[in-house]
């Protein structure tokens, strides 16, 4: 978006003071979430997205996790072209030191140190006293300052925090060197009324307030994530910690399309301004579901399937007559388009390219490619492809990109005298095997099949099937989820044939498991 400074709110501009800075978490927080977890590849392609549509500051990781997260952070910090790139510390030096040596090379780097504070977490957390928590504070700040000038720190429980002791921690944190404080609602407890207050009252009451921003980080438990960041702007805060999808820990964090539209369409009562380009948002949407096999609720406000479509007869006449009836902010602002191209196996690469980008996706020339293949494989078994089965392939492609295993064929008996059997051909590191394997069922005999295969011993958590589209010839969506060592990573995959998809999905979910083995590494500490 461009530079809005000056644009008129309510009668008045909005003045830089107003400028909210976007942090983005997705690739921390949002990658914490059970079976939501990335390639390193997939990582910094998000990342890319993410600095190219005005993110202020990225969450690359948490170094200190795992090799992979500490290579992943230190690559972004490398190729980021604008946004100050973020590592997540505990309040441990070893940490500090290493999350300043994975941002180093970043063109800004942050590092963001967090401590709880608490009562309930001092005490069964920590197992400190107050006055050693204080400490703590201010040595993991000082420590952080002296590798960068730009430290944020976050009070861990901030919302449940007795508010004395919170004033005294935020003043030595800023009196330390923190120039960004954090005041998360770390389990989705507070209200907006509550948060608003909050911020207020720390603000008023800390002395040197005026030399830091102060940041919200709101998580859904009570789905008041949104509402919480915004009322923390009505405080005083100017930083909004959030997630593409609102991916994150249990119900997930504030969505960051959702912050950004509030603040783009109700300029009347939220007179900020952000720095995101907002055509960007359903692209960025596509993505991120893709790489973390995460589906997006058709309802989901922004950039769900339904948040600009109509059915209700009152409705449509309404739109008919006058969009703005039902509409208060345009599909095309947040990178929709309401053309409508029917595909089939005519569509030339041109159509598909134009298609593909009006649904907010912009793929490079190998991939283009590849997903025209495999589109035109699918208009020859459909009659017609609808945009549900274009963006199935399409993030499919994505997920699948940097694959170890790899399906090549696969047929199936089945029938009402069993057993049944499946015959399988994978490669495997670039070694093609064929197994064929008996099972309770066609889905079973699959799976059987690709445990011959790939000898594995893992928990399948949950299989689902549902129909991307409509009509007997739809594609098949299956959801799968594995767990193995309680870590648990979740699969999609799409096709006509209910079996293709369902062996898809499994061997993508494996794919996942192994990237999880290679980058995580047992000796460190986990936060």
């Amino acid at each position: 978006m461009t530079d809005t400074s000056s644009a008129p709110v309510s009668g008045k501009p909005v003045s830089d003071r107003d400028r909210v800075v976007i942090f983005d978490t997705t690739l921390r927080d949002g990658e914490q979430c059970p079976g939501a977890s990335m390639t390193f590849e997939e990582k910094l392609e998000v990342a890319a997205l993410l600095d190219e549509m005005g993110v202020d500051v990225i969450e690359a990781g948490f170094p200190i996790a795992s090799i992979g997260d500490f290579e992943s952070v230190a690559e972004i910090a490398r190729r980021t072209k604008n946004a100050t790139i973020a590592g997540l510390s505990r309040a441990a030096l070893n940490d500090i030191d290493r999350c300043a040596e994975a941002v180093k090379h970043a063109k800004r780097g942050r590092i963001h140190t967090f401590l709880s504070t608490s009562p309930v977490h001092m005490k069964y957390k920590l197992q400190k006293q107050p006055h050693e928590v204080l400490e703590m504070v201010v040595a993991s700040v000082t420590r952080a300052r002296n590798h960068v000038e730009d430290v944020e720190w976050s009070s861990e429980d901030g919302t449940r925090t007795e508010i004395d002791f919170l004033c005294r921690c935020v003043e030595a944190a800023i009196k330390a060197g923190a120039t960004t404080i954090n005041i998360p609602d770390t389990v989705g407890y507070t209200t907006p009324a509550e948060y608003q207050a909050l911020f207020r009252t720390v603000i008023e009451r800390v002395p040197n307030s005026d030399k830091a921003i102060f940041s919200v980080h709101c998580h859904d438990d009570l789905g008041m994530a949104v509402a919480n960041s915004l009322a923390g702007l009505a405080g005083g805060a100017r930083q909004i910690e959030c997630t593409i999808n609102g991916i994150g820990e249990r119900a997930g964090n504030a969505a960051l399309e959702e912050v950004v539209m509030a603040i783009e369409t109700r300029s009347d009562v939220l007179p900020y301004r952000s720095g995101i380009n907002t055509k960007m948002l359903t692209r960025a949407s596509k993505l991120v579901s893709a790489v973390t096999s995460f589906p997006v609720q058709y309802n989901k406000a922004i950039v769900g399937r339904n948040a600009f479509a109509h059915e209700s007869g009152i409705h449509q006449d309404g739109m008919l007559k006058h969009t703005q009836t039902y509409e208060i902010m345009t599909p095309e602002s947040v990178g929709v388009s309401k053309t409508s191209l029917v595909m089939g196996k005519h569509s030339g690469r041109a159509a598909f390219r134009d298609k593909l980008k009006t649904m907010g996706y912009e793929l490079g020339e190998n991939a283009l490619n590849d997903a025209f293949t495999r589109f035109k494989d699918l208009a020859d078994r459909k009659k017609v492809v609808y945009d549900e089965d274009i963006e199935a392939l399409v993030d499919q492609g994505i997920a699948a990109a940097y694959d170890r295993i790899k399906l090549i064929s696969l047929s199936v008996i089945a029938g009402t005298r069993g057993p049944q059997r499946a015959t399988m051909r994978l490669e495997v590191d670039g070694q093609v095997k064929t197994e064929e394997a008996e099972g309770n069922g066609p889905v079973d005999a699959t799976f059987n099949a690709i445990k011959a295969l790939v000898p594995h011993q893992v928990k399948l958590d949950l299989y689902q099937v549902h129909a991307v589209t409509e009509g007997t010839d739809a594609q098949a969506e299956v959801s799968v989820r594995l767990e193995e060592n309680g870590k648990a990573v979740t699969a999609r995959a799409a096709d006509p044939d209910t079996l293709v998809a369902s062996a898809q999905a499994y061997i993508t979910a494996l794919n996942k498991l192994h990237m999880k083995r290679q980058t995580m590494n047992p000796q460190s500490a986990v936060g």
